[in-house]
């Protein structure tokens, strides 16, 4: 992305960024929330920015996770026009920030204390050049492992801790005549479960090594051909219906008992909150073998465009702080199935499963396992991304070998580099 935009703003290098506000303290927002929690979420930050005395414009863009709005974003950008904020992430934030395009908000940071309650990983994305210009909203944990209790019940299975109890687990389900693994067929969700395996069964150091630097040792390692043999090990306990089905469709067949595990981040709990199933006595979640002290994170974010006009800069700012303030970490995240970015929020309005992510994910970000998610566009640029999911899709449907898929990994994030 950063090369195109360089391309194209080249042309226009001198010309400063403005956004012209017919009204005080107007700021338009550009999102991709637009289903019905994460809209009512959305809603309650519009309420708060307004309570102060500004006005928010909507500008909301569904479909594609993000890709519609992204492409709407260049769009406006490069015509000079675009948006007072935009929900952006992972490394997409340096790209936009070295264009200078963006407002700095130290000012805000240091008031409201970010430096002290959000985790230094998550805080190092949010900066350019140790400047903040971007403020995050929540963490998704990806390498959840979500279970139909009953269907463990009926086996007299104990939910499995590491990989050879896992597969043992899933062959007597399979003989029992449950499907395994509910699959969701998209380069996206193997990707997913891809990252997971390499933090399971590589460890901490390991996916930081192949997955955030991009260490072509590590990517063409003995290792990972262990993590490629476990993806493959998977495949035989999932069922043919599986290529194409959307990720909430692999979450139903555990809801109903059709399967019994699905990997997935905890954006699949609103799914089962939806079917009116409740943690620890329908379903449970559980880290997926071997990551219990991984937290692998995706992290929403807005970043702030310069804007000339006092008002909207005013706008801005308090836009920025509400985002990280106590009431609407709650109130977000609570409607959105994540949790908070930030320290010290209380615990009594979040489920079990939200109170169990809340601890490990503070645990992992002292002790280095809170990591990036390559999957969801937080650790890598996206040539490389582009890169890893076009060889791990292409590794789970052929025939190649997982030696194979090993070198050709790190052959094609090379030339990605």
């Amino acid at each position: 992305m950063r090369a195109i935009l360089m391309s194209v703003f080249s042309f226009f290098a001198a010309a400063t960024l403005s956004v012209t506000n017919s009204l005080a303290g107007e700021v338009e927002v550009l999102h991709w929330w637009t289903s019905g929690g994460e809209a009512a979420a959305v809603q309650e930050l519009q309420k708060m920015l307004q309570k102060e005395g500004h006005m928010w414009t909507d500008f909301a863009v569904a479909g594609g996770g993000g890709s519609a709005a992204m492409t709407t974003l260049k769009s406006r950008a490069v015509g000079g026009n675009p948006p007072t904020a935009a929900q952006v992430k992972g490394p997409q934030i340096q790209d936009w920030a070295e264009l200078g395009v963006l407002t700095n908000l130290d000012e805000v940071a240091k008031a409201e204390g970010w430096d002290d309650t959000v985790p230094k990983v998550v805080a190092d994305i949010m900066k350019y050049q140790d400047g903040w210009v971007a403020v995050p909203v929540n963490v998704h944990r990806i390498n959840w492992m979500w279970l139909n209790k009953a269907v463990f019940d009926k086996a007299g299975l104990a939910y499995p801790k590491t990989w050879d109890d896992f597969f043992a687990a899933m062959e007597t389900l399979k003989k029992a005549g449950v499907t395994p693994i509910a699959w969701g067929g998209q380069n996206w969700q193997e990707a997913t479960v891809w990252e997971t395996v390499v933090a399971g069964v590589g460890g901490n150091d390991f996916y930081k090594k192949a997955l955030v630097e991009a260490d072509m040792e590590a990517l063409k390692s003995d290792t990972m051909v262990q993590c490629f043999e476990v993806m493959r090990k998977m495949k035989q306990y999932t069922d043919p219906n599986a290529p194409g089905r959307d990720w909430n469709l692999a979450t139903s067949m555990v809801i109903k008992g059709e399967a019994a595990v699905q990997f997935m981040g905890d954006w699949a709990k609103g799914e089962f909150t939806a079917a009116g199933k409740k943690p620890g006595e329908d379903y449970d979640a559980m880290p997926a073998p071997g990551t219990e002290d991984s937290f692998l994170f995706n992290v929403d974010s807005f970043i702030m465009f310069d804007v000339k006009d006092k008002d909207a800069k005013a706008a801005q700012a308090a836009m920025a702080r509400l985002i990280l303030s106590p009431e609407f970490q709650v109130v977000f995240n609570v409607n959105k199935g994540s949790i908070p970015v930030r320290s010290g929020i209380e615990e009594q309005p979040f489920d079990s499963i939200a109170v169990s992510s809340m601890g490990d994910f503070a645990a992992t970000a002292e002790s280095g396992g809170l990591m990036p998610s390559m999957a969801h566009e937080m650790a890598v640029s996206p040539a490389i991304r582009g890169a890893m999911f076009d060889v791990v899709t292409n590794f789970y449907n052929s025939d190649m070998s997982a030696a194979d898929a090993a070198s050709k990994l790190a052959a094609a994030v090379g030339e990605a580099m």
